[in-house]
């Protein structure tokens, strides 16, 4: 199994290299106010790939630090109390009879 996933990693690398390598030309952001960005077309797309997977990280953080904090609350509240102790059962006395 391990040499599959390694063997899927490598592929996967093998085909955005190559994409990377056939988008180099230059492309030019346009901004406001007469500002504009040039760059290669690979180096743009990278940049908004990491720029997006950082917002969405972002976004989902609140939502997990909320349930991180349900979770310690549940746990507090579902841990064992001390308890006092159990007094030991008395026996009756035996029957006479």
């Amino acid at each position: 199994m391990r040499v599959l996933a390694w063997a899927i990693r490598i592929a996967l690398f093998v085909v955005l290299a190559a994409f990377a390598a056939k988008n180099t030309d230059p492309v030019t952001l346009r901004f406001y106010f007469d500002l504009a960005w040039q760059a290669p077309l690979v180096a743009v797309l990278l940049a908004f790939f990491a720029a997006g997977a950082a917002l969405g990280m972002l976004a989902m953080l609140g939502t997990l630090l909320a349930q991180r904090r349900e979770a310690a609350r549940r746990q507090r509240v579902a841990a064992p109390k001390e308890k006092a102790p159990v007094p030991a059962m008395v026996q009756p006395p035996p029957a006479e009879g």
